[in-house]
Formats: structure tokens, sequence, C-alpha cells
């Protein structure tokens, strides 16, 4: 499990997180949201490392990651797999290269193991073929599949999303949610996913962490995201066409 304990960030003087609390539950989908600037993409970036809280500690299975070696740090690195917002595939490599990249870099399989395992996180995603392909030559939803079969080749025990279905179509943002889900319980991952996506709010969000104005408002489950008392948290839900329907029906 990872929590966050009273962690506070600042930039200079201006503060964007608040002594925040809260828990990823393992094997797991958990997902933060909240509107643009709610402090959500600082948060999530205190939870890979990128950066570290001025207050509070990140904890992994209770062991403080800015307080580990940098040895150990480096070994809990390498149990993350991350999806960019924009995919960040690299132009320049075939999509098979792309996703060998981490195994290159993290692990000391033989090529043919490299191969193998390209080719199963590849099928696994549903982008037999693709192999010898340039990023260019996809289309934006396979582009964020090819990026979950990066993300996933080195067997991680956490995956970090951010914004996994920016810039697609809903049809194609609900074929990467279900991706993402199916992942998580298949290998036993722990997810967590950076969105406003509120299809994926009310679909996939198995824990949910509310962020407004850089504290935790609200924290639950989709089960009763639509149901809360919580008034910042029903202003940030039915502020949407789609959620406003459904509260109706409720």
């Amino acid at each position: 499990m990872i929590e966050l304990k009273n962690v506070s960030k600042y930039f200079g003087e201006k503060q964007v997180l608040f002594d925040i609390n809260t828990q990823f539950e393992e094997g797991k989908v958990n997902l933060i949201i909240g509107r643009s600037g709610s402090g959500k993409t600082v948060m999530m970036k205190c939870l890979v490392g990128l950066f570290a809280p001025e207050e509070g500690k990140v904890l992994y299975n209770g062991r403080d990651f800015h307080h580990l070696s940098g040895a150990d740090q480096r070994k809990l690195r390498a149990e993350m797999g991350m999806v960019f917002q924009g995919s960040a595939l690299f132009d320049s490599m075939t999509i098979e290269e792309n996703v060998m990249f981490p195994l290159d870099m993290l692990t000391e399989m033989s090529d043919k193991e490299k191969i193998d395992r390209v080719n199963f996180c590849l099928n696994r995603v549903e982008l037999p073929n693709v192999n010898k392909l340039y990023p260019s030559e996809l289309s934006g939803g396979m582009k964020k599949r090819a990026a979950i079969a990066r993300a996933i080749a080195c067997n991680p025990r956490y995956l970090f999303c951010d914004e996994p279905n920016s810039g697609l179509d809903p049809k194609t943002s609900l074929t990467i949610d279900e991706l993402l889900t199916d992942i998580t319980h298949e290998f036993g991952i722990t997810t967590i996913i950076n969105t406003h996506d509120l299809n994926s709010v009310i679909v996939i969000g198995e824990t949910i962490s509310f962020v407004y104005e850089g504290r935790l408002a609200w924290r639950g489950s989709s089960q009763n995201v639509l149901t809360s008392d919580n008034q910042l948290l029903n202003d940030f839900i039915f502020a949407q066409p789609l959620t406003q329907r459904i509260r109706q029906k409720i």
C-alpha cells in the first residue's frame, strides 16, 4: 500500500499541497481527481519521487521513499511503470524499441527474452504486428496502448498514469479504462491514475482521492461518488453534462 501522510509541498513561498493524508490500495485502481490547478499533478510527482515534500511522508509499505538510500530508491523506481499524458514515445524509435527501452535499462535479459517480453506486452494491449512501426504511424489510442505496453514491460508493482485518456474520443477512452483495469487486476498491480475524465471516475474508480485547492477534500469510491453530500465534490462532479443527466435519475 502507498500512503501520503501529512504531505505539504511548496514552491518558494507558494504552498500547493496542504497536509495531504490518503491511501492507495494494493491491487486496485486508485484515482486522483480534481480541477486543473488543484494540485493533483504535484501530488502524483511526489508519489513517484520527482518532487520531495517539505513536510510529511510518502510511504511504500511503511517505508518513507524520500528517506531511503539512493540504491533503495533506484530499486523501488524499478518497480514503477509510468504512462505519460502525451504517451511520451520516442519518435525516432520503433514501437518494439520503445517497449524494449526499460528492459535495456533495467534488466539483464537476453535479446530473445526481451523480444519475447515485448511481444507479450504488445499482444496484451492488443497491438500485434506493430513492432516495426514508428509512433507517427499509430493513432492516438494505439499510442496510448503502446505506452501502456512499455509501462508494464518490467512487470511493475506500481503503475502511475497521468491523464491517460487525454485527447482521446469517448469510445477509445473506455477501451483504455478497461485495459488499465484488466491489467491492474490480472497482474495485481497498484495503479494510480491522475484524471478529470468523469467516465473513468464513475466506471473504474475503486478508490478516489478528490483534491481541491491543494487539500484532500474527499475520499471514497465510484460506488458513492454520485451520492456524496460533499458540496465541493458535487460541484466538481455535477458540473459535467453527463453527470447532470445521471443525477436526475438517482
